[in-house]
């Protein structure tokens, strides 16, 4: 008697494909699989964002269909090939243009289907970046943030600093002082350029480690301080482990390329014996020092006696 076919395979591909094509019409996301300079399937919201509806689709036409010139097309697919050979994704700002001939600037974000077949299928994740690029553009910004990470630069740190060093409120205010341990590492390890997207997106994680009032800035290399308005040493503690064990924590995962690393961490809590700005960073840097001498991955608080206090990590 002759065996029946197993239709289980069939059957579980038939709803991959329905989750697929689900997800590819619910989901908020502007989403695209490229082979071949060709759009074989994009998202609804990817259809949407360069100005295509019901009557016409993306899929199915050249990718070219989306940029503002042949040269600038010939040149991204370059780029895409020599990072995907490098085993890294591409991430950067295009200028694109819509359906009805309207250019934007878009962040794209691609990677291989398959990492072993850098040649293959692309999935393309684009995101409308026109109004944050303006807003980039103006001095005012540029003048107050770090250009790699977008977060407060030492200038305006500093800014807000001094906001708070002698002043007659009675308000405590702490800064804690941050350095990636070994980063040098990573840069020797795996390149300046996914050292650069590491400390990009460990800058955007600490953000989302404390409280919108805080300043988060990078002062330069992989030094970050953050700025603790009403909060006394005791609540900076919190901070600071959260913090450190928030670094601890992180992974980049940037194509291939795979790093974890850990942080040394100072608090010092403005006092009066603190009298300028320098003096409080001075004082930040050497408690994080201490920290880093003790074999990193901690914490350490500076205190008036010119000694150091631990706190577990």
């Amino acid at each position: 008697m002759q065996a029946k076919p197993d239709a289980a395979p069939e059957a579980g591909s038939d709803v991959t494909g329905a989750r697929m094509r689900a997800l590819l019409v619910r989901a908020p996301m502007a989403v695209a699989f490229v082979s071949g300079e060709r759009f074989e399937v994009v998202s609804e919201h990817f259809n949407h964002l360069f100005g295509h509806g019901d009557d016409t689709d993306l899929s199915g036409q050249n990718s070219r269909a989306v940029h503002v010139s042949d040269g600038a097309h010939a040149g991204l697919q370059e780029r895409l090939s020599a990072a995907f050979v490098a085993g890294r994704p591409l991430d950067e700002e295009i200028e694109y243009v819509r359906h009805d001939g309207v250019r934007f600037w878009g962040r794209l974000q691609a990677t291989p289907v398959h990492w072993d077949q850098p040649g293959g299928e692309q999935l393309w994740i684009v995101d409308d970046i026109t109004a944050a690029r303006a807003l980039r553009m103006q001095p005012t910004w540029v003048a107050k943030h770090d250009a790699l990470t977008e977060l407060a630069n030492r200038r305006e740190f500093e800014r807000r600093l001094a906001e708070h060093v002698g002043s007659r409120r009675h308000e405590p205010v702490c800064i804690l002082w941050l350095d990636v341990d070994k980063f040098t590492e990573v840069i020797h390890g795996m390149g300046a350029e996914v050292a650069d997207h590491f400390l990009y997106g460990l800058g955007q994680m600490l953000v989302t480690k404390v409280r919108a009032s805080d300043l988060v800035s990078r002062l330069e290399n992989d030094h970050f301080a953050i700025l603790l308005p009403n909060c006394d040493q005791h609540y900076a503690h919190i901070v600071a482990e959260k913090v450190r064990s928030a670094v601890a924590a992180y992974r980049l995962r940037w194509g291939l390329h795979r790093t974890r690393v850990k942080a040394s961490v100072g608090v010092v809590q403005i006092q009066n014996s603190l009298e300028t700005v320098d003096a409080v960073l001075g004082a930040g840097a050497l408690a994080c020092a201490e920290a880093k001498a003790a074999g990193g991955d901690c914490v350490r608080v500076f205190v008036s006696s010119g000694g150091y206090e631990e706190l577990a990590g």
